[in-house]
């Protein structure tokens, strides 16, 4: 049975790498996920890309998302994809949020992000988008 069926739902982290203190938008998020019925498991502030790989192995999710308003999006989102790749965790798809000019958004995408969301991003569009988005299991 899949995942995505009501009595399992999509498991989704949402984590915020890096030293940005930041994270309102990542819990207005994680609340619409969850109001959409998927399982949130906020991991917090100023995670290490291992620690976010870790928990995400951990937590068996079907789906992760980052967010950074930092501006170090280019080091830590790609090193998140990185580790979840020497994990052997292929079949998680990675979205992220946050202060991100389009150009490094198409950066992001071609490096394996399934999808970036900037600021004004409605929670219709992020739910609707995860959940076409998050692993399908057998």
């Amino acid at each position: 049975m899949a995942r995505t069926t009501k009595s399992t739902p999509i498991r989704v982290l949402i984590a915020k790498p890096g030293l940005d203190g930041h994270d309102r938008g990542a819990k207005v998020v994680a609340r619409a996920l969850r109001d959409a019925g998927m399982e949130v498991i906020y991991a917090g502030l100023r995670q290490t890309p291992e620690e976010i790989v870790e928990a995400a192995i951990e937590e068996d999710v079907d789906l992760v998302g980052l967010s950074c308003l930092s501006g170090a999006h280019m080091a830590l989102f790609p090193k998140v994809l990185r580790l979840l790749k020497l994990r052997k965790v292929k079949d998680v798809p990675v979205f992220a949020g946050g202060i991100i000019p389009d150009e490094d958004a198409s950066r992001l995408k071609r490096a394996g992000v399934r999808a970036v969301f900037g600021p004004g991003t409605s929670l219709e569009a992020i739910v609707t988008t995860a959940r076409q988005i998050a692993r399908r299991r057998a």
